[in-house]
């Protein structure tokens, strides 16, 4: 595990509602991701698949979204330790494996907040804190 870093880690959830221009989440998430932040490669094939999926994106829209993303946050690459510490995570506090993933490369990188939609609000695990950044008690 690296020293803490005062640097975010982004779920899926935060990289996806860029798509939502206009919105108050997709302005959320651009001053978030702007101001810099940390992702896995995880979170990269995630936005792939529902860019894809869900928006009907093409692979050249996908890649223009994605190359803003990987100009502005920190990609972290998915590990055999990432692996191994999802299993322990996943298993110990019943996350599903994907969401695991993500806890574990956090706090791998040593971040200390984790920002997430669809993670349980205000839970603890180790020195990493999941926060909605949506709610109105979200960071500023």
């Amino acid at each position: 595990m690296k020293m803490a870093t005062t640097e975010p880690f982004l779920d899926t959830n935060v990289v996806v509602y860029l798509m939502s221009a206009g919105t108050h989440k997709a302005d959320r998430s651009d001053a978030i991701v702007k101001a810099g932040a940390v992702i896995s490669v995880q979170v990269l094939n995630e936005f792939t698949r529902v860019g894809l999926r869900k928006f009907g994106m093409s692979f050249a829209e996908v890649r223009n979204v994605l190359q803003t993303v990987r100009t502005t946050c920190r990609i972290v690459p998915l590990t055999l330790e990432v692996h191994e510490q999802a299993l322990r995570l996943a298993e110990r506090y019943q996350l599903h494996i994907f969401d695991a993933n993500i806890v574990a490369a956090a706090l791998i990188e040593g971040c200390t907040t984790l920002y997430s939609e669809d993670m349980h609000d205000g839970l603890v695990i180790d020195a990493l804190t999941i926060r909605n950044p949506y709610r109105p008690s979200g960071p500023a």
